[in-house]
């Protein structure tokens, strides 16, 4: 367990020595009044202490995605690990950072509106479709996972309860309920004992990992990566050798833990309630580093529960797909009354993502045309949304699952480039974001190029390609900035 050990100690001294660093950036001032402040509405706009927004934010960003992605990831073997904690640290604690900054430094405007103003209509209109279309995904498949976990439970077989359409409904009409009332009504109240839940179910599976797999990985199979051949990298890494290519399919696989800018369209929420700047740093970025402690729990659990590698682990995938890793994994930790108590966590956190996920594509369209609220406007956007979310169900998840994770790699590559830009404004150090933001664009090309979703080109074009593009793009941008203020 030493690697887990070491994984946790980085994220550690990340959030004491580079935090500081990055806020430095951004300056902040913690004596301007918030958009809470300014603004306060009773519905969106509402005061909440630093602790309690830390709690809602860290289980609005991370629902099911530091589960579901890490044990996705697991077939990758333990390389998923270095990539959870490196993009974690370097990519999403960053953007999220900067993505809650930005909406407070903005009167906590949706990214479009942002986007608009530091950049162009176009570039505004493109957030607008790039967010719209992930909040969308996300709200889809957070109604499909929890609603197939619950159904699945054995003690609801032979019942009514079994049905997976039942909890598609239920949860349906509880996103309905949370889209339309006032923040302060549900959202505040129960989402900081849903964070404590999380916490506690995060640190059962870890307590069992110390106790009950002391087969997990050693550090320097790890980073051995580096410097074997292919062939020897494959054994080390606990690879078959028809496993899926690392780049750039694990780097879509896992966002959640590591990079995810659905994790921007949830700042909104929270910059309208945070009463200082100084708030941004530990809630923004403290709760990006707490889902990664989530994201390498799960990931480490993928790997331990299955000591014959990926092939088992891609047999059981194939059977029933992460949510019946997860079942695997919380049963054989935690047995039965432990797996139901962990399981039913899981299918918790997702739900509350979901419901913000479409709250968040609510205050997106109103802010994008200016739609008063009332309850008659949100009504009107709301029931149209969700009635197409249901029939979006019926379609195959793994399917989904791809669309959301494209979706999700572009609009955190988008966020990190209107960072790159804010911090060119400030004329600061925009390194922190330009060079996540190059790579980031790398990776959503390589895919988009590989992928059977898009181009399906072979995959040693896709790395040079999407690298050139980044590159392209931030000497764009410092052109057009030289000349907007020489």
């Amino acid at each position: 367990m030493i690697i887990f050990i070491i994984c946790l100690l980085i994220l550690v001294l990340a959030y004491k020595f580079y935090s500081p660093f990055v806020e430095k950036q951004a300056v902040i001032d913690p004596d301007v009044k918030t958009p809470a402040i300014r603004y306060e509405d009773g519905v969106d706009y509402v005061k909440v202490s630093p602790i309690n927004a830390f709690l809602i934010q860290f289980l609005n960003i991370a629902g099911v995605g530091p589960i579901f992605g890490p044990i996705l990831g697991a077939v990758y073997g333990p390389i998923a690990l270095v990539w959870i904690i490196l993009g974690n640290i370097l990519g999403g604690a960053v953007h999220d950072y900067f993505s809650g900054v930005l909406s407070l430094k903005e009167d906590g405007k949706s990214l479009p509106e942002i986007a608009g103003h530091y950049f162009n209509k176009y570039f505004k209109v493109a957030m607008l479709l790039f967010t719209a279309m992930l909040l969308f995904f996300v709200g889809v498949v957070f109604i499909m996972s929890p609603a197939g976990l619950i159904s699945n439970l054995d003690v609801f077989k032979g019942t009514f309860l079994s049905n997976n359409t039942f909890w598609v409904l239920v949860i349906l009409a509880y996103y309905f309920l949370a889209t339309l009332l006032p923040v302060d009504k549900i959202i505040t109240k129960l989402y900081p004992i849903f964070g404590l839940l999380m916490v506690v179910m995060t640190l059962s599976i870890m307590v069992a990992l110390f106790i009950w797999a002391p087969q997990l990985p050693e550090i320097k199979n790890v980073f051995s990566f580096l410097n074997h051949s292919e062939h020897v990298t494959h054994e080390l890494l606990n690879r078959a050798p028809d496993a899926p290519p690392v780049w750039p399919l694990l780097f879509v696989t896992i966002t959640c833990g590591a990079i995810s800018g659905f994790h921007s369209t949830q700042s909104p929420i929270i910059s309208r309630c945070l009463t200082s700047e100084k708030y941004a740093r530990p809630v923004f970025f403290g709760a990006m580093l707490a889902e990664g402690v989530v994201a390498a729990v799960w990931s480490l659990a993928g790997i331990a529960a299955f000591p014959g590698g990926y092939p088992e682990l891609k047999a059981l995938l194939d059977q029933g797909g992460p949510g019946l890793v997860v079942n695997h994994i919380s049963t054989s930790y935690l047995g039965s009354l432990g797996g139901i108590m962990a399981i039913l966590s899981v299918a918790i956190f997702p739900i509350t993502s979901g419901d913000t996920a479409f709250r968040s594509l609510r205050l997106t369209i109103v802010d994008a045309f200016g739609i008063g609220q009332s309850m008659k406007n949100r009504l009107l956007i709301s029931i149209p949304v969700l009635a197409i979310a249901y029939f979006m169900t019926k379609i195959d998840f793994s399917l989904i699952w791809r669309y959301f994770a494209f979706s999700n790699m572009l609009l955190s590559t988008s966020v990190l480039w209107l960072a790159t830009k804010y911090l060119f404004d400030k004329k600061t150090f925009h390194w922190i974001v330009s060079v996540p933001a190059i790579l980031g664009t790398s990776m959503t090309l390589s895919y988009i190029l590989t992928s059977d979703i898009g181009l399906n080109l072979p995959e040693s074009a896709s790395g040079p390609i999407g690298i050139v593009c980044g590159v392209i793009c931030l000497s764009g941008l410092i052109i057009t900035h030289k000349k907007r203020y020489s």
